[in-house]
């Protein structure tokens, strides 16, 4: 599996043929987008910053598009979806929060997260979870020392922080990692990663580059 972070909550995962595209920025986005072809999008928030569905089609590539709490299984991928509230950019809405079950490994995209108070469901159905792709940068989402609290409950093997920078605070990112006593956290260009690879890690943070 290769995980490239595009910025802003948008991911890029891949494995072998397959790719996946995290919460796109729509054309209205003030963020930059990245289109490349996906088989399957998902979208967390109904809010221009994770909605661009249409910038996960390419050419021919027509995604399968999951914007909103359900069970999903496309292409050998399931995908869990949990509804939670959000008060992005001063609004309430839904923010749905994603379990995703790819080769092997179980990947958690909690979105435009601003409660450290799952849904229910979540809190019951969340747990042995590989990858936490975790919003650290206030300003609608968790702060960095709530969504450090938060990741220490879920206890995942791997976090990778999202929503920094353009979105979030500007020094969101180096006071989390100072939360987390990870100041020596040196970013990646992307993530490779296999299953074996996770074996014994407790909360290790991976900052991946734009």
């Amino acid at each position: 599996m290769v995980i490239t972070y595009m910025g802003g909550e948008c991911f890029k995962v891949s494995q072998g043929e397959l790719t996946i595209a995290l919460n796109p920025p729509s054309k209205d986005s003030k963020l930059k987008t990245s289109k490349f072809g996906s088989d399957i999008v998902l979208s967390t928030l109904n809010n221009e910053d994770f909605s661009g569905v249409e910038n996960a089609s390419f050419g021919e590539r027509e995604p399968f598009a999951i914007v909103g709490p359900g069970e999903y299984e496309v292409r050998g991928v399931a995908v869990r979806g949990f509804a939670g509230e959000t008060e992005y950019e001063g609004k309430k809405g839904i923010n749905t929060i994603y379990s995703i079950a790819l080769e092997g490994m179980n990947l958690c995209f909690l979105g435009a997260l601003s409660n450290t108070e799952l849904p229910h469901a979540a809190q019951q159905e969340l747990d042995d979870i590989d990858v936490l792709f975790l919003p650290i940068g206030g300003e609608g989402v968790l702060d960095h020392a709530s969504a450090y609290k938060l990741a220490v409950q879920l206890e995942p093997r791997a976090i990778i922080p999202m929503h920094y920078g353009e979105l979030g605070g500007k020094d969101s990112l180096k006071s989390f990692l100072k939360e987390a006593g990870s100041e020596d956290v040196k970013p990646i260009e992307k993530l490779t990663i296999k299953k074996k690879d996770l074996e014994g890690k407790e909360g290790e943070i991976i900052v991946l580059s734009v």
